[in-house]
């Protein structure tokens, strides 16, 4: 079942593309952007890999950290993040159980789809944003659901 606007996020505690295990509950009130993304190295998930990028540093100043979840490993991870010069973890969860978890549907039953959730620093979801085919949407809306909650 998919966590809705409202709900207590799942406990997040993946390692990312250095080994390092990133943890929600270590946060420190700081709000998550968490962004799923179907594949490494794909046009639309680079493009939405680098507007975070390129926003990392505003993202930051809100208030916020950014993670991005695959189910690639960790040396895809590593290849696409050093190439994309990507400042933030990539998270591994290789089996999709942290998609499972937060209920991210499947595009036609069979791409991972694409998500970004906006968690305060309460742990509660404040945004949701589902769209496959503007990857470099999710930061814009990411962005504006920060500045809503920091009013």
């Amino acid at each position: 079942m998919a966590v809705a606007v409202g709900d207590q996020a799942p406990l997040i505690a993946l390692l990312d593309q250095h080994g390092k295990q990133c943890r929600s509950d270590q946060l420190a009130g700081k709000s998550l952007v968490l962004f799923f993304y179907p594949k490494d190295e794909t046009p639309g998930c680079t493009a939405e890999a680098c507007a975070f990028r390129d926003s990392y540093a505003d993202l930051q100043a809100l208030g916020a950290e950014v993670w991005g979840v695959s189910g690639d490993g960790a040396a895809s991870h590593q290849r696409f993040a050093s190439r994309h010069n990507l400042p933030y973890p990539l998270l591994v969860d290789q089996g999709n159980q942290l998609r499972q978890a937060f209920g991210v549907p499947a595009v036609l039953g069979l791409l991972p789809g694409r998500v970004t959730y906006v968690i305060d620093g309460q742990g509660v979801i404040r945004h949701i944003f589902n769209n496959l085919l503007d990857g470099a949407a999710h930061r814009n809306e990411a962005r504006a659901a920060l500045q809503r909650l920091a009013l």
